[in-house]
């Protein structure tokens, strides 16, 4: 079926991926590699993450939650010191695909996020945020979850997407960092790419295109 829509999660696709920083921060505190993602997984619609991420509560109320349920699982960390990790580094060759993109499809992006930093993209300087802010511009319409008031895995995220950019899921591919949000896609009839290394998610996108996006 003809693709008319390329939907791209943020965090981890545009950008370096948030983990990464999460394991400095862990091998610099002496916490076991992964363990601020066990903690996010840990009831993962209802914890402090979660609320936070559907603007729930407020960066005070999630600084004390989630130092709260790190200790129940053996290391206690401030929410806001996770929070002042977000917002990595743009990867040149997915912006410049986004921009080829924009110029033949649809383009829109679903992003998990909250409300720290410095715009959409959780900057953590207004250098950055510019940066970001002109890479936002290129899409045709942004679902964030701060301001949506749902978030991804749930279904209906990917619907208001789909909805605001007038394509139905069968006609989109969407590419995202993690599994768990990809399988909701998918079951909507969406074609889906698992995003880690760059390289890879491109050859997987272009084969889903059937045209190079790796234009100078």
């Amino acid at each position: 079926m003809m693709i008319e829509a390329v939907i791209w999660d943020f965090g981890g696709v545009l950008t370096s991926s948030p983990f990464e920083a999460f394991n400095r921060y862990e091998r610099e505190h002496g916490i076991p590699t992964d363990f601020i993602r066990k903690v996010n997984a840990t009831n993962p619609d209802t914890n402090a993450w979660a609320q936070f991420e559907r603007s729930e509560i407020s960066l005070d109320e999630f600084d004390g939650r989630f130092a709260a349920e790190s200790k129940a699982l053996g290391y206690a960390v401030p929410g806001r010191e996770v929070i002042s990790l977000l917002g990595g580094d743009l990867r040149p060759e997915m912006v410049r695909a986004l921009q080829i993109c924009q110029g033949r499809y649809r383009v829109g992006c679903i992003t998990n996020n909250v409300s720290a930093g410095e715009g959409p993209g959780m900057a953590r300087d207004q250098g950055r945020a510019q940066a970001i802010a002109d890479v936002m511009a290129l899409f045709h319409h942004v679902v964030e979850s701060r301001l949506a008031g749902v978030r991804k895995p749930d279904p209906q995220i990917y619907l208001m997407a789909c909805d605001a950019l007038g394509v139905s899921p069968g006609r989109a591919v969407y590419l995202d960092d993690l599994g768990v949000n990809l399988k909701p896609a998918r079951e909507l009839g969406m074609q889906t790419i698992k995003v880690g290394a760059p390289a890879a998610a491109l050859d997987a996108l272009e084969a889903v295109l059937g045209h190079s996006l790796r234009g100078g």
